[in-house]
């Protein structure tokens, strides 16, 4: 499963960790993890070379970590929010593959 864990902050989205691969099919071949990563690092690259924040991020197999400095939230907020719908509705399609969280940071 893979496990999508929104940072809020006061009510703004400040990052994202993602975990875990959602074993709907073998590794190469699954689908939704392709979904998933590909509005993940689209997100990423856009908050950080499109936007420019400054952000803190990590990337590997079956993981990535993008967390925004202070003071982009703002500047940051459409596009969060854009990822955000995106993996709330692949979860309502696919909720045994993916589950999405809102921690509050």
């Amino acid at each position: 499963m893979i496990k999508a864990e929104l940072f809020v902050m006061e009510e703004k989205t400040v990052g994202f960790r993602l975990t875990g691969h959602s074993g709907m099919d073998d590794y190469g071949k699954d689908v939704l993890c392709a979904f998933v990563s590909s509005a993940a690092y689209m997100t990423a690259n856009t908050i950080t070379e499109v936007i420019g924040a400054k952000a803190q991020t990590s990337a590997d197999d079956g993981y990535m970590y993008v967390r925004i400095s202070d003071g982009y939230a703002d500047r940051c907020r459409d596009i969060f929010e854009g990822f955000r719908l995106h993996l709330m509705n692949i979860q309502e399609q696919y909720p045994e593959y993916l589950k999405v969280m809102i921690t509050e940071v």
